[in-house]
């Protein structure tokens, strides 16, 4: 027989935390899941798939012409002499037309050129004064369209 006069034991009791951590870890899980499938980050029919070989990108056709160098003579106190060469970015359907006009071109770059001041080639940002300049130019003779871009080999001042 037991005494009763001797005292239980109490047994400590667990937590609440402790108690729900088997029930709330999955149910995190599921959340997480859920969410990452829901916000596009995973899709699990891709996992399923196998991966398919990559889509070859296609460079896009790049036509650049040269236009023939130009060298001038800057006038001024000083004689200095300007180098300089441009090639034109032109759409592939447009250079033929591009190539019949490159007089044209060279004409217009030159009668740009001529009339710089010469104490404006010592400033700054010149450089891109003169390239906004002949593209637009460039973009009059042969249409926007055609022209994508110029860019500047050559620049020199001696």
């Amino acid at each position: 027989m037991t005494d009763i006069s001797e005292p239980i034991e109490d047994v400590p009791r667990k937590s609440l935390g402790k108690r729900l951590l088997p029930i709330m870890l999955p149910v995190l899980a599921l959340g997480v899941g859920f969410g990452a499938t829901y916000s596009g980050l995973l899709s699990p029919l891709s996992m399923l798939t196998a991966p398919s070989a990559p889509a070859q990108q296609t460079t896009p056709e790049v036509v650049f012409l040269d236009v023939p160098r130009i060298i001038l003579t800057i006038p001024g106190e000083r004689t200095q002499t300007l180098a300089l060469a441009v090639v034109i970015d032109v759409e592939p359907a447009a250079a033929a037309t591009a190539h019949l006009l490159m007089p044209r071109i060279t004409d217009s770059f030159n009668g740009f050129l001529s009339q710089i001041d010469a104490a404006a080639f010592s400033r700054r940002g010149i450089l891109e004064i003169i390239r906004e300049e002949l593209a637009t130019r460039t973009r009059f003779i042969l249409g926007d369209t055609a022209v994508r871009d110029l860019l500047i080999t050559e620049f020199r001042i001696q």
